[in-house]
């Protein structure tokens, strides 16, 4: 089956977005599917580029913003788009844009079938520009993309059960499935045997995009509230728009004494990032809007015990397996109370753990890919 992805940027760096295109794209042509690209350029090396290239776009006033996102927005251009439709069995579109807004409708006119992932909410969005709260804009802004976008679609995939309630709630009419975006089975490197060293810090994981709706300064909060503030050591792993805001709260935290350990921030790749959940106590998740969290499920892959924000846009709670690992979106208190619980109970954290890291295997992404296709499949036969 030929199959073409459309989406703004492809090959854009520190986007959950697109690596997660770039994982499916790749596991579907390891599954024997054709598949090609049309997508802005690759600005990150001269190869690979993408099978249909477009230009890039610069949005007026907000551009800078958006690129500190870790994002990237292509042109549209008629020709290329129709060229890469035409090829096309299914057509496959990746974000709520303009270039899908085009894309749809001239799959529409060749009659080529078109599918969706649904991988974000407004709300990720204007959360960047503090509109995140205004609800009038962020439903008018997902009812126009249910009817320029996703209606044009004869089936969505919905990465949680959570996504899928509100594209119902909203009344999307394509098929909606339920797959997740999958991840990759990664050896676990936990020692199995660990000792507890009652002299060392605990180190306390965050890994993600430095923005508004992932809400570090919940975590950075909390720290006023743990009996253990003194002895862990906070660790951010990732880049974004509000990096310096972030930084500066959490260097503000170690000189006002609060914590011991300054926190430490990096940008890691994968493999880093999974030696670095592989040694941490405790991984913190505190975002207000996430469809997924796939972060969180590869931080878990090593056996690591979460604590996870639960709200009415955050999904990623329906990975806790108890109580302690559940706290409510914006709450420092409630956050620093699950913290405590987990390290005052260092046996029962230890075998938590590896239950976590069970739980992930029914996320394995071959399990994704086999869905997916079945799901292409079936647009693709007009059924």
């Amino acid at each position: 089956m030929k199959i073409l992805f459309v989406v703004n940027n492809f090959y854009a760096s520190g986007n959950g977005l697109s690596a997660s295109a770039r994982r499916t794209v790749q596991y579907l042509r390891e599954a024997g599917e054709e598949v090609r690209v049309l997508s802005g350029r690759n600005h990150e090396a001269e190869t690979p580029q993408p099978d249909y290239v477009l230009a890039d776009f610069h949005v007026p006033v907000f551009d800078g913003l958006v690129q500190s996102n870790g994002y990237k927005f292509a042109k549209t251009d008629f020709a290329v788009i129709r060229r890469a439709v035409r090829w096309a069995d299914v057509v496959h579109l990746e974000e709520p844009f303009i270039i899908q807004v085009v894309t749809a409708r001239i799959a529409r006119y060749y009659k080529v079938p078109c599918t969706a992932t649904y991988h974000l909410h407004p709300e990720n969005l204007f959360c960047s520009i503090n509109l995140g709260d205004w609800k009038f804009l962020n439903y008018s802004t997902l009812l126009t993309w249910r009817d320029f976008v996703f209606n044009l679609c004869s089936d969505i995939q919905c990465p949680t059960e959570n996504v899928l309630e509100r594209l119902k709630k909203f009344g999307f009419k394509a098929r909606l499935h339920l797959i997740s975006n999958g991840i990759i089975p990664d050896l676990n490197i936990r020692p199995k045997d660990e000792n507890e060293d009652p002299n060392r810090p605990f180190l306390i994981v965050c890994i993600g995009r430095l923005s508004v709706e992932k809400d570090q300064p919940t975590l950075l909060e909390a720290m006023k509230y743990s009996k253990y503030a003194d002895r862990i050591q906070l660790y951010f792993a990732g880049r974004g728009p509000e990096a310096d805001a972030i930084k500066e709260k959490a260097h503000k935290l170690y000189e006002d004494g609060i914590v011991k350990y300054d926190p430490i921030f990096q940008f890691h790749d994968r493999d880093e990032l999974r030696k670095l959940a592989a040694k941490s106590d405790l991984y913190i998740h505190c975002a207000t809007v996430e469809v997924e969290g796939l972060s969180a499920l590869e931080a878990l892959q090593q056996a690591v015990v979460p604590v996870i924000a639960k709200g009415e846009l955050t999904a990623t709670s329906q990975f806790a397996l108890d109580e302690h690992s559940l706290f409510p979106t914006k709450d420092p208190e409630a956050l620093a109370a699950c913290i405590d619980y987990w390290l005052d109970h260092p046996v029962e954290r230890q075998e938590m753990g590896w239950r976590y890291a069970e739980s992930t295997e029914e996320y394995d992404i071959h399990k994704s890919i086999a869905a997916l296709i079945d799901m292409f499949h079936q647009a693709a036969s007009g059924q």
